[in-house]
């Protein structure tokens, strides 16, 4: 995309088995992968040109910590840490216009108050461009044509707004460009002129202000309602302002790329799909015109509108065995980063030379994974109950499925892995939970329930007011599919996920309380009314949509609904092993979500594990908190679905885990703890 265009055995029963268990069949079949070489630092991520391509940066380890680190591309051997980040990953970077810095974001503990840093690239001098407490940065705009300024979004005058703000990048000095009150975002072009302002209205929705000499006019010039407020927003201008990217479902049920003329106010449809959003562009460094789009059914296909993009493509895709994607392209478009992931292995990424059409491996994400015994995912499509089709991913233990036809010889136990949001979707390619947990002895399904995104508006508005309801059906369906198709037994199915996926594993146990063998609860609310007070100040602008899409609060008929759908009401219905972890500085789910339905359990003597870790927010950012989480969670699975496991041993005490509940239930942690 153009730089400026803004997932004990209390009442289980496990049924006796002839021959081997699933763990000693996969263990036969395949060595144990260890939980470091999953989850711990990788060896490079996230590799950026910079504009000029005189650079590259990436993300490395640095004294085991992740750091930002960069190289002359003439010489990429002589690289050099930038920063020095001693405690918390920092997990995302990227270049300023002009090439002179990389910048990066760092929030404290996980409280997601993210602020804006930079490095000088030749001096290494680094700096806090946005030093101000309880605030959270957003990048409004940057451009290939002003390359001393970028636009940001400041929330620390009123916490619930962001104000646009020009942040000169040789001096650190903020000027106040417009206040963002009731504004939910703001759109630039490449001279960084606020161009648009969208607001979002009672239907649900945003209504669209054009912008001129920094007012907002009056009227809005479009508008939208609930159902296409996830899947209309402009995508950009190009540079020379006279087109208006859209990614559209007005008029039609997915997203599709629209191009409209400014002064016309004219339309053209560019590229659609009748079974999936359009989901992503790539445009030209430049001129911003769009020269592929993106749409994911099953799986991402890339369509290229410019025959020269589309020969680029097309030799790339015969050149890497893999799913292709370019991450980063230098202005004169001659250089590309192009990350390969050929899923039964560990992506890597590739520095692409268009003019002499040459490729060179930087590097590989994960090179320890060399030579283990990964797995393929094989895309499915499971019909609900009322006839909905759901598209889903599902990874086979190794040595279970000797023909290759995604069906193991004999069923075997299952996790279901919920993906977060819900407004979010699964995909296809290399998972470090799937290849984990089928490693183990599991096959591995994640689902994409109504109310995911990328399928179209229908689908999405299909899972309104349904927390728990038609959504969580879909999940049960889906177990029901596996069991019919002779994947999975019946009564060893866990269900594990984090936030909305969280929440779905405590739905699980809590109003379908024999249908899951165990799950495993990962920052996931448990009270839907105490989630809706406590949410963020700055997710202000989308409350409406919550109200709508979930229950309003305010209401006596919508209090009922969430009360309902809330699994800490159905607590005491809960009889199967429940594994719950949690953030201390979660500021979207908050520590209260875990802590009131560990009380509720305690109160009726039902038995819960339960971890904290006083420095993670809204899941787990520090290698060693996540690797000390899921030897619990594996142990934890071992105990009630008879898989595989790797002993606890020292990954707790190496961590800032506080088991605050129930250590006794999960095998091997109590003795771990000492």
């Amino acid at each position: 995309m153009q730089r400026y265009a803004a997932g004990w055995l209390l009442g289980l029963v496990i049924m006796s088995l002839s021959g081997p268990t699933p763990g000693e069949a996969a263990e036969a079949a395949a060595p144990l992968i260890e939980r470091s070489k999953l989850f711990g630092n990788p060896s490079r991520s996230g590799a950026q040109l910079s504009p000029d391509g005189r650079w590259l940066s990436w993300l490395a380890p640095r004294e085991g910590v992740m750091n930002v680190w960069v190289a002359s591309v003439a010489d990429l051997e002589q690289a050099r840490p930038l920063t020095d980040s001693k405690d918390r990953p920092i997990r995302m970077q990227f270049w300023a216009p002009d090439s002179s810095m990389v910048m990066y974001i760092q929030d404290k503990g996980g409280d997601e108050n993210f602020l804006l840093y930079g490095i000088e690239v030749g001096s290494g001098k680094e700096r806090n461009l946005t030093p101000f407490d309880k605030t959270r940065v957003q990048l409004v705009a940057s451009s290939p044509i002003v390359t001393d300024r970028i636009l940001v979004g400041l929330n620390n005058r009123d916490e619930r707004w962001h104000d646009v703000h020009s942040l000169d990048l040789a001096t650190g000095k903020l000027t106040e460009i417009i206040r963002g009150d009731g504004y939910a975002g703001f759109l630039a072009d490449a001279n960084l002129d606020l161009r648009m302002a969208l607001r979002p209205n009672a239907a649900g929705g945003y209504d669209f202000f054009r912008v001129k000499a920094r007012e907002v006019e009056a009227e809005p010039f479009a508008t939208t309602t609930l159902e296409d407020s996830l899947t209309t927003q402009p995508a950009g201008f190009t540079t020379d302002g006279k087109t208006l990217y859209w990614i559209d479902s007005r008029g039609r049920d997915t997203a599709a790329l629209v191009a409209q003329d400014v002064a016309t106010g004219e339309t053209q449809v560019l590229g659609s799909s009748d079974r999936a959003d359009v989901g992503g562009a790539m445009s030209n460094p430049r001129t911003g015109k769009v020269e592929a789009y993106a749409v994911t059914y099953l799986r991402e296909e890339w369509i290229a509108l410019d025959e020269k993009i589309g020969a680029d493509l097309a030799w790339l895709r015969e050149q890497l065995a893999g799913d292709v994607a370019v991450t980063s392209r230098t202005d004169d478009d001659r250089l590309w980063t192009v990350a390969v992931d050929p899923v039964v292995a560990s992506p890597s990424v590739h520095l692409f030379d268009r003019e002499t059409r040459t490729l060179r491996q930087l590097y590989v994400s994960r090179p320890e994974l060399a030579g283990a015994p990964l797995q393929p995912m094989h895309p499915r499509e499971i019909v609900a109950r009322d006839g909905l089709t759901l598209t889903a991913y599902l990874t086979l233990p190794p040595g279970s499925d000797p023909d290759g036809d995604g069906v193991p010889a004999n069923p075997v136990p299952m996790v279901l892995l919920v993906h977060g949001g819900p407004w979010a979707r699964d995909d296809y390619g290399y998972n470090g939970y799937h290849q984990w947990l089928a490693n183990r002895g599991y096959a591995v399904l994640s689902v994409n329930f109504r109310g995911s995104t990328g399928f179209g508006k229908a689908f999405i508005s299909a899972g309104d007011l349904q927390w728990g309801r038609k959504m969580h059906d879909d999940l049960i369906d889906a177990v029901e599919w596996a069991a019919g198709e002779g994947v999975a037994r019946r009564d060893q199915v866990a269900i594990m996920g984090g936030s909305y996926g969280g929440y779905a594993t405590l739905a699980g146990l809590a109003f379908t309380p024999t249908d899951f063998a165990c799950g495993v609860d990962i920052v996931g609310p448990s009270n839907l009314e105490t989630l809706l007070q406590t949410i963020p100040p700055y997710w202000t602008a989308v409350v409406e949509q919550f109200h709508q899409r979930m229950g309003n609060p305010n209401t006596e008929e919508g209090r009922a609904l969430l009360r309902e759908r809330s699994p800490l009401y159905s607590a005491g219905n809960i009889v199967r092993p429940l594994l719950i972890g949690q953030g201390a500085n979660d500021p979207r789910v908050k520590q209260a979500e875990s802590d009131q339905i560990v009380d509720a359990m305690r109160e009726r003597k039902i038995p819960v594990t339960y971890v904290l870790f006083p420095d993670e927010g809204h899941g787990f950012a520090r290698p060693e908190n996540n690797i000390a989480f899921n030897a619990v969670t594996e142990n934890f699975l071992a105990g009630c679905l008879k898989g595989r496991s790797e002993p606890i041993g020292a990954t707790v005490k190496s961590s800032t885990a506080q088991v605050l509940e129930g250590a006794d239930f999960t095998p091997g942690l109590a003795d771990a703890l000492k």
